[in-house]
């Protein structure tokens, strides 16, 4: 296992930034993630790491070896790409072979190295296949194999799942965190699909515009976004924009509309940012922590009334889209205990205080 380390990290196309200022450290075994929309420089960091393009500033170490300048076959890393750039004219063994040939093994070492890593996969008895006689979920696995076999120190995947379909994607992604923790191989993932990530990382590093904007685990990423952009493009939150009224034994009252006023903790806030009355602050409130008033709770604290636009049933919840006096609410009930309404109807729902949470305001 070794550390990946990237120095001041940036990536210029002509006078384009592509990557700007990536500093962080990857642990040794660590199943890192790089998230964020088409075009944040997610790809262009992971091909920066395997040597596909070189940085226009900064450094990068594997352990306490710079390999800033060395070209791809010297970082001993092993890649799997969005199309798994499969050689179409040959077999699966052949495919996993490739790079063992490359490095001029012996036969003997070949077939057993291929072997042992068909068997990895879950793909014994498929070495004479050609690859147009695969499913997509095989073709990933050859893939992996092809990128295993070379006993890499890190493995490197660029949105391996995006060709596949909802069920394979599970089912595929279930596997590259199976082997990963059998093989403890430090691990650098990319993806723009926030659920892959949560689901699949130690820590994740959320990008935008070549930016860096966080790291830190799953939880942390969810639980406490440094601004709205992670607020939002990490699961689904509320926004709403208001004006701190007054602050009185740690919570802050928000003005929202001239009838609407929600408090939260002033502890609940991202990092610096300072709650004081007259400041601009954006409120985000997750949709799943809100929950439904009954007649005893009807006149708990942050409770609003709204009229639901759209209602949908997805087997392991019931979500709805609200219209409310100081706009939309989003709004996810869990489990079967609760009966759907229909477009139109009207509802009451608590938004507790400990699940408010502060932002700065994007306009600052």
């Amino acid at each position: 296992m070794i550390d990946v380390t990237l120095e001041h990290v940036g990536k210029l196309f002509g006078t384009v930034k592509g990557v700007d200022d990536v500093h962080i450290q990857i642990k040794p075994g660590e199943f890192f993630t790089f998230l964020g929309p088409s075009g944040c420089g997610k790809t262009t960091t992971l091909r920066m790491i395997a040597g596909f393009y070189i940085p226009s500033s900064g450094r990068i170490l594997f352990g306490n070896r710079e390999v800033t300048g060395l070209p791809p076959h010297k970082r001993n890393t092993g890649m799997v790409f969005q199309n798994y750039a499969l050689f179409p004219h040959l077999t699966v063994f052949e495919n996993i072979a490739f790079g063992l040939q490359v490095r001029k093994k012996s036969k003997a070492e070949i077939k057993e190295k291929v072997e042992q890593a068909q068997r990895l996969v879950h793909l014994e008895g498929y070495g004479s296949r050609r690859i147009d006689q695969l499913s997509g979920g095989q073709q990933q696995r050859v893939a992996l194999a092809r990128a295993l076999v070379i006993e890499p120190q890190i493995l490197l995947l660029d949105e391996p799942l995006s060709n596949l379909d909802a069920k394979l994607r599970e089912e595929t992604r279930l596997e590259i965190k199976r082997l990963q923790l059998e093989l403890g191989i430090t691990t650098i993932y990319v993806t723009h699909d926030q659920s892959e990530a949560m689901s699949m990382s130690d820590r994740i590093m959320v990008m935008q515009g070549g930016v860096v904007q966080q790291i830190g685990s799953p939880q942390d990423i969810y639980n406490k976004p440094v601004n709205r952009f992670v607020a939002s493009f990490i699961g689904e939150t509320n926004l709403w924009e208001g004006t701190v009224e007054r602050v009185e034994d740690g919570e802050a009252y928000v003005r929202l509309t001239p009838d609407t006023v929600i408090r939260g903790y002033c502890r609940n806030a991202s990092s610096g940012n300072v709650i004081r009355p007259g400041s601009r602050i954006t409120v985000s409130v997750r949709p799943e922590r809100i929950r439904e008033a009954d007649a005893g709770s009807a006149d708990e604290t942050n409770t609003v009334q709204g009229d639901v636009v759209i209602s949908e049933f997805t087997g392991v919840s019931m979500n709805y889209i609200t219209e409310t006096g100081f706009g939309p609410l989003k709004a996810m009930f869990l489990g079967q205990g609760h009966n759907l309404k229909a477009s139109g109807d009207r509802v009451f729902l608590i938004i507790p205080k400990e699940s408010v949470y502060f932002l700065n305001d994007g306009r600052e």
